[in-house]
């Protein structure tokens, strides 16, 4: 028999606490849980999630607050619970195995695994009375075809370790021809009257957009600006925008970005804030301006805690999904008044047919009204009555990874939008990131109320928060942000790099708790994989310390993404993202100056294209301030691509001209 009891209540995440009233005698996956399934000699039913997810809550209401379900669950199974959040590295290896197996994967994750882990068995979502009949189905088979079970399950092993050895090392050069056919292949598939890429549902796809924004600063061809805007403006104006409080939802159900899927993701809008934010700097556009404005007060304010962000705020409020955000027309009168309401309603496109759930309508802002004041008055009593209904839950965990993209978010946000508040935000997350989840010289994953969780950080942790510092440095100058991140660089190059394949990276430690398979997927996907992150920072780490070893890692890391940029861009937007900033060198633009006070290095970070490298300081003071003053007692713009550099220039017009842009 299993020890009685759920033990999940001491978690440090809020999804893993979201379960600990089940009646399900729910574990974390801990050595101890593994052993007991081998004492018990049961299998493990391994489901993994995460809190903002609507379907892993409608199979705990229908099936683990059920006391028939979790009497069977608990007498036939060891049954572990896991946030796919927190560990990531064991979510992958089962998601790997769900696919596979099924032909696709989601959330929540239901496998069967030997009590050493090997799965045998991998699906999604099962409503109650399917999962009644696979728990008995299984448990039968368990017991009765042993034999069967574990060689399917020796099976899957096997491949699964195949195909994490036969990842790709090594490659050609990334160059320019490179990029512009990832552009032009990407492009082909855009929808271009809905915008985005593909059929529904749809992704924001941010890393794309970021990409296609420095491929026509580098080219200067419109097409890549021109779906940029496309897709910038319909999602800013439709349904997964919240137009009342700013930040986008997770995806749209529907090729027009009118439902979504009403979570909101911290990933999501870090990434999206830093496209709209370098859109707005490179275009001036008001729409874009608004929407990055907007999304980062959303950062701040809904997602914002102990100055650090949390992870994200569900879909469903009072077990509905989308009831705190969708109106009828009635509901807009009865707020509003009868005119405003009317007035409101033809804005805001809601309809008696609706566009959601029993003829409710998610609000979309089609054009942008003629009457600014109404518009910002309707939208402030709008959202007042909101803040009064049920409201989704947050999901309070820290995760290091998605700080350290709202950190470089925030602080390019701060240029584009000429706001020092967001920098501060920035800097504030970074040191109180740096100070509770480095232990012992070590990076962790996660964290809640202040309480840093055992999780070691993956690749993607160390390489986002050392871009996110790389940053701040480059705009404040301040020579301690270079300490840490270098540090966070040499452990990932000590222990996540692939000592027999140059180039390639494991997303886990090589002392982290080895698993069936040790992680290692190079593709971009919600977020930018780990590869493409840390040949972001590599990239700009070589530059500003003058690092032969950074370079060198930086050039074999971005070659072994040539065959995604050849052959699947689209899963290597954030690959692209880099590959364009390499192939102009990167820019570099090093301005001697004092950089309290000075309008060339202002005018540098407002004109540099995405993926330059701009620093600002006194002669020497950097190494690409070696040998560079001032002329003539005039402030001076050092503006070089890769190790050929211009001669430097002492007036914003001159430094515009030298960067092909405007003043």
């Amino acid at each position: 028999m299993s020890p009685a009891g759920n033990t999940l209540g001491g978690a440090t995440s809020p999804y893993l606490r979201q379960h600990a009233d089940n009646p399900v005698h729910w574990r974390q996956w801990t050595p101890e849980a593994l052993a007991e399934a081998a004492q018990r000699d049961v299998p493990i039913l391994l489901s993994i999630g995460y809190a903002a997810c609507h379907w892993c809550h409608v199979m705990a209401h229908e099936s683990f607050e059920d006391d028939d379900v979790a009497a069977l669950m608990n007498d036939r199974f060891v049954c572990i619970k896991v946030d796919r959040e927190e560990r990531p590295d064991i979510d992958a290896v089962y998601m790997t195995a769900t696919v596979a197996l099924t032909g696709q994967g989601g959330w929540p994750m239901t496998c069967f695994l030997t009590p050493d882990g090997r799965p045998f068995f991998c699906g999604t979502y099962y409503p109650k009375s399917n999962f009644l009949q696979l728990l008995e189905a299984v448990s039968e088979t368990w017991r009765s075809r042993r034999s069967e079970v574990e060689a399917a399950s020796d099976k899957i092993a096997a491949e699964l370790q195949s195909m994490a050895s036969g990842l790709p090392g090594g490659g050609p050069p990334v160059v320019a021809a490179l990029c512009d056919h990832a552009v032009a292949t990407v492009l082909r598939d855009e929808d271009v009257e809905r915008g985005g890429f593909g059929g529904a549902p749809k992704f924001p796809p941010s890393a794309l957009l970021e990409a296609l924004l420095r491929a026509h600063e580098r080219t200067g061809d419109v097409l890549p600006l021109e779906a940029v805007e496309r897709t910038c403006t319909a999602m800013a104006r439709g349904g997964i925008y919240d137009q009342l409080a700013g930040g986008f939802a997770r995806y749209s159900v529907d090729a027009s970005w009118v439902v979504p899927h009403f979570e909101k993701m911290l990933y999501d809008n870090a990434l999206l804030l830093r496209v709209y934010a370098h859109w707005a700097r490179r275009t001036s556009n008001p729409l874009a301006r608004k929407v990055a404005g907007e999304t980062a007060r959303f950062l701040i304010s809904d997602l914002g805690a102990d100055g650090m962000f949390t992870s994200s705020l569900d879909a469903d409020a009072d077990g509905r999904e989308g009831l705190t955000y969708v109106w009828t027309p009635a509901q807009l009168r009865e707020v509003l008044g009868d005119d405003d309401g009317r007035w409101a309603a033809s804005v805001f496109n809601v309809t008696d047919s609706g566009t959601f759930e029993h003829g409710s309508s998610v609000l979309q802002l089609l054009a942008d009204p003629s009457d600014a004041e109404r518009f910002e008055r309707v939208r402030t009593t709008l959202l007042a009555a909101r803040l009064r209904r049920p409201q989704p839950g947050r999901d309070d965990k820290v995760i290091t990874a998605w700080n350290g993209l709202a950190i470089t978010a925030l602080a390019e946000a701060s240029v584009a939008l000429d706001a020092p508040e967001l920098l501060a935000a920035a800097t504030g997350c970074a040191r109180r990131l740096l100070d509770l989840h480095l232990v012992d010289g070590r990076l962790r994953r996660a964290s809640l109320g202040g309480r840093v969780g055992d999780s070691a950080a993956i690749l993607e942790d160390h390489a986002a928060l050392a871009t996110g510092l790389l940053t701040l440095y480059q705009l404040t100058g301040e020579a301690s942000w270079l300490s840490p991140t270098t540090g966070l660089i040499d452990i990932a190059l000590d222990h996540f790099a692939d000592p027999d394949r140059p180039g390639r990276w494991f997303d886990t430690a090589d002392d982290a708790e080895r698993l069936m398979m040790r992680p290692a997927d190079p593709l971009d996907g919600a977020t930018p994989s780990g590869a493409s992150l840390i040949a972001e920072a590599l990239q700009i780490a070589a530059h500003l310390t003058g690092s032969e070893r950074y370079a060198a890692t930086a050039d074999a890391t971005l070659a072994t993404a040539t065959p995604i940029l050849a052959k699947v861009p689209r899963s290597g937007g954030h690959w692209l993202a880099v590959a364009e900033a390499a192939v102009r060198g990167p820019l570099q633009i090093a301005v001697a100056c004092d950089p309290a006070d000075s309008q060339l290095l202002a005018a540098a970070r407002r004109l540099a294209p995405g993926g330059a490298i701009v620093v600002g300081g006194a002669v020497n003071s950097s190494p690409l301030l070696a040998d560079r003053d001032r002329v003539g007692g005039a402030d001076a713009a050092y503006v070089c691509r890769g190790k050929v550099c211009d001669l430097p220039v002492t007036t914003v017009g001159e430094l515009a001209d030298a960067l092909g842009a405007a003043v």
